[in-house]
This record gives structure tokens, sequence and C-alpha cells, in this order.
């Protein structure tokens, strides 16, 4: 069974983002609905002396009213200098940090195209390929309901299930969905623990983390780390 996802580009997002992406034959990047300020579109949290500590990528004319496809991020540089200084004694420094500055600096300033790098460029590293697409490169009805969006999207790469975040089980009822031909399946996380520059593990942080602390090998494990339900 063919399956499909569709998420809002998230910026160098927590594991839990990659598995989903993961999970699917086909994941499709959100990126023809509205920009979500105060969201994970251009921020999340990594570890600076052993703390969280929160990132954030400033965007050019950021409004809740502009679609994610229309903005630009300013430059990154204050950011992958604060990312250098707090993970220049992790043990895959040199085998990420360029790839991660090579994100930020993209000349594309795209936010979708930008976000999309940021997951695109875990794979890649990592040798899995993945199948991803931009909804806004796709033709379909953009006025209808977000169910029935979604559904059209997972049909029209030929996908018989589609994988939702947890947080969509109080937006979408799997009867809907069953009654359209697509399976409806929520995706469960596992986040386990693994050695990071601090006394005590910090969940739910940004990628570059792992991808800092973690090998390659241990870094797949953690991507099938999940259930569907």
């Amino acid at each position: 069974m063919k399956t499909c996802a569709v998420m809002q580009p998230y910026l160098f997002p927590y594991i839990g983002y990659y598995q989903l992406v993961n999970a699917s034959d086909v994941f499709i990047v959100y990126d023809d609905v509205t920009f979500i300020k105060r969201s994970f579109i251009n921020r999340n949290s990594i570890l600076a002396n052993g703390e969280s500590k929160r990132f954030s990528l400033p965007v050019m004319g950021a409004s809740q009213n502009v679609l994610i496809q229309n903005l630009d991020y300013a430059p990154a540089d204050k950011l992958i200098k604060t990312i250098q200084h707090s993970y220049s004694k992790a043990p895959y420094y040199q085998d990420v940090i360029e790839l991660i500055a090579n994100v930020f600096t993209c000349e594309n300033r795209n936010i979708a195209k930008l976000n999309e790098q940021s997951i695109r460029m875990v794979f890649d590293y990592l040798g899995i390929k993945k199948q991803i697409v931009f909804a806004s490169e796709l033709d379909y009805d953009r006025a209808a309901n977000r169910a029935d969006r979604l559904i059209a999207l997972s049909k029209m790469h030929d996908c018989q299930h589609y994988i939702n975040s947890p947080g969509g089980k109080e937006l979408y009822d799997k009867k809907y969905f069953d009654k359209q031909g697509i399976k409806l399946s929520f995706i469960e996380s596992k986040i386990a623990p693994y050695t990071q520059l601090s006394k005590e593990f910090v969940p739910y942080l940004s990628m570059i983390d792992i991808l800092m602390n973690c090998s390659k090998e241990e870094i797949i494990k953690m991507l099938s780390n999940y259930e569907l339900s």
C-alpha cells in the first residue's frame, strides 16, 4: 500500500518530523498555506552550554496573511556561528557542520525551498532516497476542505494510505477517509535517549542535535522508532 504524508515545511525539525517523512512513500511539502508566526516553520531548539536554546531564522515580511511559498529568509550568518560554537566538541561535528551550513546559506532564500533542503539533506546524508514534492507545484482544488485536500493529494500520487501527525486526531475522521478509498493513520513518535553534550537528556530538539551526536546507523534506527495507529 503506497503511503503519503503532507506537512508544512519546518526548519531542521525534531526527529518526529523525519519519522513522518521516512514512513511515507511520497512526502508533500505543504507550502501553499499561510505562514504561521511563532511556529516551527522558522525556528527550533538546540543545546547550548548543556541547555535547550531556541533559535530562529528571521523571515522577511513575515505575516500570517502570506502563503509560505511567497516568503523568504534573511541571511543566517549569526545563527551558523551559534551552531558552530555550541557543537564544536560534538563527535560528528566535522561530518555534518558543512552540510548544515550549506542549508542555512542556500542561495534560494525561499522558506519552503530552504526548509525542504533541511529535510532532504538529512536523508541524502543517510543514503536514503525519498520522493519529496511541493504542494504549490501541484494542480488540485485548494478551495476544498482540509480533509478533501489531503485525500486529493494522496490520490494524485496513487497513494491508498495517508499518514498524519498526532495533532490531526482532532481534525480528521478515519471513516471519512475510508469512504474516499484512503486509509488514515496517525504516527506516534518514540524518542529514544542518546548521548548529548549535557548531563541530562533533553528531548524534542532540532535534528541538528542528533546529527551532531549520533552516527548514521544510530539515526537510521531512530527514524523507524514509531508506531502507526
